[in-house]
Formats: structure tokens, C-alpha cells, sequence
């Protein structure tokens, strides 16, 4: 039997509800461009306090201040798919799996060199 919390309309509408709960903090906090890059909602020129690292997604929504070449949003399209899968349980899961990135499987399954991870 399929788990109806995985890849079902009730992650799809978790991933939504943390894409427009993100934007209403990313939207007002962006100095930079806001565009839409398939899937992904990239906002940017947002202070480092908002995001991890280079850059946060959460739900489609890829925070981040100036990291947003091509290869990095190849990455962070795979974090959206990862969001649409698990929704909400995706903060959870990605806490399990760990900060390491070489470790964390969201990170290895995104793509670790695409994500600037060396």
C-alpha cells in the first residue's frame, strides 16, 4: 500500500504551504531579482541571517543572497522535487539526515558538486 503522506496530493500541498508561507518572508526581505526558474521561485539579495550556507529551499522557494548560478539551481530543483515527495516531513527528514552534506542523502541525491559541495 502507497503511504499517503509520500508523493500524494497531501505532500504536494505541504510543499505549497511552505512555498507561500517562505515567500511572504523572502518577497519583502529581497533586494535582489526574484524570478522563476522552472519549478524553483529564486529570491535574491536576502540577508545571510535568512538562509544556510549558500542558500536555502524550502517548499520551491530558494533563498539566497548572490548564489544562484546555473548549476546550484540544477541543484536546489532537485530540493523542491525532494519537498513535493515529503512536504512538511522534509525540515524533519533533512534534520535526520544530518548537517554534513556528504552525508546527508537530500544533499548526495541533489548533487553534491552542482551544490557547490566539494
Amino acid at each position: 500500500m502507497k503511504n499517503p503522506l509520500l508523493d500524494s496530493p497531501v505532500s504536494r500541498a505541504g510543499c505549497a504551504v511552505a512555498t507561500a508561507l517562505v515567500l511572504v518572508i523572502g518577497a519583502p526581505l529581497s533586494t535582489g531579482r526574484i524570478r522563476v526558474v522552472g519549478d524553483l521561485i529564486v529570491c535574491t539579495g536576502l540577508p545571510r541571517w535568512v538562509f544556510g550556507r549558500g542558500g536555502t529551499t524550502v517548499g520551491r522557494v530558494y533563498l539566497t543572497r548572490d548564489n544562484d548560478g546555473d548549476d546550484v539551481l540544477e541543484h536546489e530543483a532537485v530540493h523542491v522535487r525532494q519537498w513535493q515527495r515529503y512536504g512538511l516531513l522534509m525540515p524533519i527528514l533533512y534534520a535526520i539526515a544530518g548537517r554534513d552534506p556528504h552525508t546527508n542523502r537530500f544533499e548526495v541525491e541533489a548533487g553534491l558538486e552542482k551544490g557547490g559541495y566539494r
